[in-house]
């Protein structure tokens, strides 16, 4: 009786504070997507804008109801190393109000719904790989299907207590591999198979608006925060706390860094550089952050933003067409942020798996966290790239050419970002293009 008692005294209680936290953590989460579309929607032209904005915001209803169903019981249910299954899970319908996730201090709904931020995000970021060229109805049927295939098992594989990177030791905090390596590698197989731009290389394509990249990159840097310190699922013990200083160190080391390079490289330091630097520490630091100290986590910063100001050149050399670098920063930055663990990490935040220059010569995580790198990538790549080979086979993913080049607000949304007419200004979007276009072809005719 008296260890029944003990044991009893031992079980986890709910915590109010806790749950609050996680709560708050996860409506940061999802703030982090409207940021994203903002993010990528100021990188675009002004004849992209609301398809940029529109394809993040498509995920936040498709992904919701999908988690729903079937994917929260299939990501995070009892299964085989590889997928899970909880049937109880199905729709929700079985799930107690105070019914506690195992382990913690916080019901399951509440682990429920911040793991459903993470996974809306996700396809949201491989949107930016995709500008200009890509039917809206083809991407909300990727997005589900892609969800599906690709983010839930990778995420059981990952975060789930059976699955077989998470048995490995494979270290990833918050979603650099099954986030970010996730979303980059499917950006990559995607955009191999549904082609260049019209105008790749030879066009001037600019980001339209730099203030509206500032302010996305800051929502998103804010938002990061409840991603990343969330991912402890608490903050009990420090190492949340640790996670939050670390996502702010690295970050800052990064952006400076991609600043150092594009001033040596191109002679200046630009906004659109500050914003992608900032955005690849964070993806750097979202594997990373609770198992580096804070000197760690700038090394770490450093590291990505001077690998993904370089990554982001590889497009133009090897002739694909990442539109917004996601390849360069988030496939890239995860590989680097997952991979630095297997140097930097402490052996004394959320794990005791110490790095090479804390002990480790026999390399034992450095290998572990190549495995998982190398398995994620390699699988989401694949299987993305077949799912947008059958879609275009069968839907078509790309607009026709024509749209394209007058713009694809108006093809895919009958809308344009901005009203010019009657302002008197030089910029020209939308229907005021189309018609300058149709005059100087009367006047071809005349």
């Amino acid at each position: 009786m008296a260890a029944a008692i003990t044991l009893a005294a031992e079980a986890p209680k709910l915590s109010s504070a806790n749950t609050g936290f996680m709560l708050i953590c996860s409506a940061l989460v999802l703030l982090m997507t409207p940021g994203l579309a903002f993010f990528y929607g100021g990188m675009v032209r002004v004849k992209s804008t609301l398809n940029m904005l529109m394809m993040s915001f498509i995920s936040i209803g498709i992904v919701t109801l999908l988690w729903v169903l079937y994917g929260f019981s299939l990501a995070f249910g009892s299964g085989s190393g590889f997928i899970g299954w909880n049937a109880d899970w199905l729709g929700l319908s079985n799930i107690g109000l105070t019914e506690l996730w195992p382990g913690y201090t916080i019901p399951v709904f509440v682990f429920m719904v911040f793991q459903m931020m993470f996974a809306i995000i996700t396809p949201a970021l491989i949107s930016g790989a995709l500008a200009d060229r890509v039917k809206f109805s083809a991407w909300a049927l990727f997005v589900a299907l892609w969800v599906t295939v690709v983010y839930i098992p990778v995420a059981h594989w990952v975060w789930a207590s059976d699955g077989w990177a998470f048995k490995l030791g494979v270290i990833d905090f918050a979603g650099g591999t099954a986030v970010h390596i996730n979303a980059g590698a499917a950006a990559l197989g995607v955009i191999l198979v549904i082609g260049k731009r019209v105008g790749f290389k030879k066009d001037p394509m600019r980001p339209h608006s730099l203030p509206l990249v500032m302010l996305g990159a800051g929502l998103l840097w804010f938002g990061w925060f409840g991603f990343n310190a969330g991912s402890w699922l608490g903050n009990d013990d420090g190492v949340g706390a640790l996670m939050f200083v670390n996502t702010q160190v690295a970050t800052a080391a990064a952006m400076l860094a991609w600043l150092a390079y594009e001033k040596i490289r191109h002679g200046a330091c630009t906004t659109l550089g500050a914003a992608s630097g900032a955005v690849a520490g964070l993806v750097a630091i979202t594997p990373s952050g609770g198992a580096v100290s804070p000197l760690g986590a700038i090394a770490v910063g450093v590291i990505a933003g001077v690998a993904c100001a370089a990554a982001v050149g590889l497009k133009f050399r090897f002739g694909y067409d990442d539109s917004l670098d996601v390849v360069g920063v988030h496939m890239v930055g995860g590989i680097v942020g997952s991979l630095l663990i297997g140097f930097f990490a402490t052996g004394k935040g959320q794990s005791d798996a110490a790095g090479v220059f804390y002990g480790d010569h026999t390399f034992d995580q450095l290998w572990k966290q190549c495995a998982g790198v190398f398995a994620v990538l390699a699988y989401s790549l694949l299987a993305s790239a077949v799912l947008a080979f059958l879609l275009d086979k069968t839907l078509g993913m790309r607009v026709p050419e024509d749209e394209e080049v007058s713009g694809i607000d108006q093809s895919q949304h009958a809308e344009t970002a901005y009203d010019f007419s009657g302002t008197g200004g030089g910029v020209v979007g939308g229907s005021t293009a189309q018609a300058l276009a149709a005059a100087k072809i009367k006047k071809v005719d005349a």
